[in-house]
This record gives C-alpha cells, structure tokens and sequence, in this order.
C-alpha cells in the first residue's frame, strides 16, 4: 500500500452526513422559499414588506428550533454513550 494517503492525511472514512455544509444550506434554503412566498403574497395582496418579514422569521424561528432539538438529541446521545462507556469501565 502506498504510503501517500497517510502523508497527505488522506483518509477513506466517509464523511459525515451531518456536517455544518448541510444544516447551512438548509437555513438558507428554507430562508430564501419564505422569502419567495412571502414576496408573492405581499405583491399579490398588495401589502408590502409584511408577508415577507413575518415569514422570514417565522422560517427563522423555525429552522433554530429545528437545529436546537437536533443538538439535544445528539447531546442526550452522547451522554448516554457516555454513561454506559463509564459503566462498563466500572464493572471491569
């Protein structure tokens, strides 16, 4: 095997599918559509800026929501990994 991979810090893991990239594309894409709609609607209704700044913070308020349930649940994840990891130390 070559030893090139290893030099060059090349690994053959495969990425996470969790990464920041994801959750960033998400929050802006999901930003942009309720901005979109909110724009329709407010030139449709004849009623601007008030569709298009009430749901971009509802989407804002939306996504963070999301994003803060997401972490808890990897937080609880990780603690109860760890609390076993610990537990199973103990009993050695």
């Amino acid at each position: 095997m070559s030893p090139l991979p290893r030099i060059l810090g090349v690994s053959k893991a495969k990425p996470s599918s969790d990464g920041g990239l994801g959750h960033g594309m998400d929050l802006a894409l999901v930003s942009l559509l309720f901005l979109g709609i909110g724009y329709a609607l407010d030139r449709w209704l004849g009623t601007k800026p008030v569709f298009m700044i009430s749901l971009f913070l509802i989407a804002m308020v939306g996504q963070f929501i999301k994003m803060w349930y997401a972490y808890d649940l990897k937080m609880r994840a990780h603690e109860a990994e760890r609390d076993l990891g610990s537990r199973s130390g103990a009993q050695r």
